[in-house]
């Protein structure tokens, strides 16, 4: 399974919208030889990178190694949706931690929106920042859900704008599809390609030192961690493991104890020809990214050249769906019908990684290695916070990232066989009882 993650990953990747609109530089070369560091992170993606400037600042000594390019995992290719709270939603963290931590989480949560925010405007990150997020429910049953959650923002302190019936609704999100709405503007959307090398330039200016197509290929734990690669070894105090859903390509050798507890879950976007600007403003009020309570679901907002960028056809399987471009077409005009033959100019998509229960998996392996995995769909604002609470425990303030490691996970069922298909099934089941509202 692991080698057709990356390839299909890979070849997805060359038409993404987001490949095409950002500038990379030349690539970092591949690590040869042997490096002493405070800490080594595996993974060039929004966790690792975020771990690394906040390490960096605390005047630890830092390496980065990147199998592939930075960025070019789930961080370059989602949905760019910064968005509070958590795809679990609360009920773990109550449940698990009682209310006086949970609600230390959501603070937490809000917190990661503001420290996109900070980093955007401290290191002149030109990705396309926007605030303004809209929450929509396609059946009375979704309607009610889609108003708790409401609620519980409102009473965590996210202001919120309710819409319900079909005018009211439409003057957020011009579809026939939604009975309910809600507006906060608390969360945003980004280009997240663009942020992605923006942190790693920060990173660099920092000092940090960043090698890519440098996967590693073992990892001896003891008081001092040895990273080995394939032409070289970074030795360091303490290691982070970043790799989140690409962890299991190297799970057997890297992390054999974590890899389990996350799937990888492909994901997919549709980049249309730009559209013209009343025709955007019409559709999607605030410039707003927008997402369903479905359990599948559907997110999607503008670019800052008006294209829309419609997201979803989860898979569940590990290869891309067939006539990705027309099934995806077809379900943007039944959420947008006046959108029906517009030219889709980029299709593409890769792998995020989930967790059983949906809450962010944080913790440690012995004393001196530390995991971020599991943001599961909420990984552009989370992995920045999870970079700073990590960064935290080394330095010695573990509480807050301990707060995460309290939270109690399992394997998916099935072991390394049968845990796929397992899923796909349980995911049909959710697909239906969408369906049926």
């Amino acid at each position: 399974m692991a080698a057709s993650l990356l390839h299909s990953d890979t070849q997805l990747n060359q038409k993404s919208y987001y490949e095409a609109t950002a500038v990379r530089l030349a690539a970092a070369p591949a690590l040869a030889g042997a490096e002493d560091a405070d800490v080594v992170i595996v993974g060039a993606g929004f966790a690792g990178l975020s771990a690394a400037l906040e390490m960096a600042q605390r005047g630890l000594s830092v390496v980065v190694l990147e199998a592939d390019r930075i960025g070019s995992g789930a961080s370059g290719r989602n949905g760019g949706q910064v968005i509070v709270g958590y795809a679990s939603g609360q009920e773990p963290f109550e449940e698990q931690l009682g209310k006086d931590d949970a609600r230390r989480a959501w603070d937490m949560s809000v917190e990661a929106v503001e420290l996109v925010d900070q980093r955007v405007q401290q290191y002149g990150i030109a990705c396309d920042w926007v605030r303004g997020y809209t929450y929509v429910a396609e059946t009375r049953a979704k309607a009610k859900a889609l108003r708790e959650e409401a609620d519980d923002h409102e009473k965590l302190g996210v202001a919120c704008e309710w819409a319900e019936g079909n005018d009211a609704v439409q003057r957020l999100v011009k579809s026939p599809r939604y009975v309910a709405a809600f507006h906060e503007k608390q969360s945003g959307h980004l280009h997240p390609l663009k942020y992605a090398l923006g942190l790693a330039q920060a990173a660099r200016a920092a000092g940090v030192r960043i090698f890519e197509s440098t996967a590693v290929v073992s990892l001896q734990r003891g008081e001092k961690l040895r990273a080995i690669t394939a032409q070289g070894v970074v030795t360091a105090r303490f290691g982070v493991l970043a790799g989140n859903c690409m962890l299991p390509e190297y799970g057997p050798l890297v992390a054999p104890e974590i890899a389990p507890r996350i799937m990888p879950v492909g994901t997919y976007i549709i980049g249309t020809a730009p559209i013209e600007q009343g025709l955007s403003e019409r559709f999607i009020a605030h410039n707003a990214a927008v997402c369903d309570n479905n359990f599948v679901l559907d997110y999607y907002r503008f670019s800052a050249e008006r294209r829309m960028l419609f997201g979803g056809r989860v898979s569940y399987t590990t290869r891309t769906p067939a006539n990705l471009r027309e099934v995806m077409a077809q379900r943007m005009g039944q959420v947008f019908p006046e959108l029906k033959g517009t030219p889709v100019d980029y299709v593409w998509g890769g792998f995020v990684d989930i967790s059983m229960n949906r809450a962010p998996d944080f913790g440690r392996l012995g004393d001196n290695l530390y995991y971020l995995q599991g943001f599961s769909g909420h990984g552009v604002a989370l992995t920045g916070l999870a970079g700073r609470l990590v960064a935290e425990a080394v330095a010695g303030q573990a509480g807050r990232f301990d707060v995460f490691t309290r939270l109690k996970h399992r394997e998916f069922p099935g072991g390394a066989l049968l845990r796929t298909p397992s899923l796909a099934l349980g995911m049909l089941w959710h697909r239906m009882k969408d369906a049926l509202g």
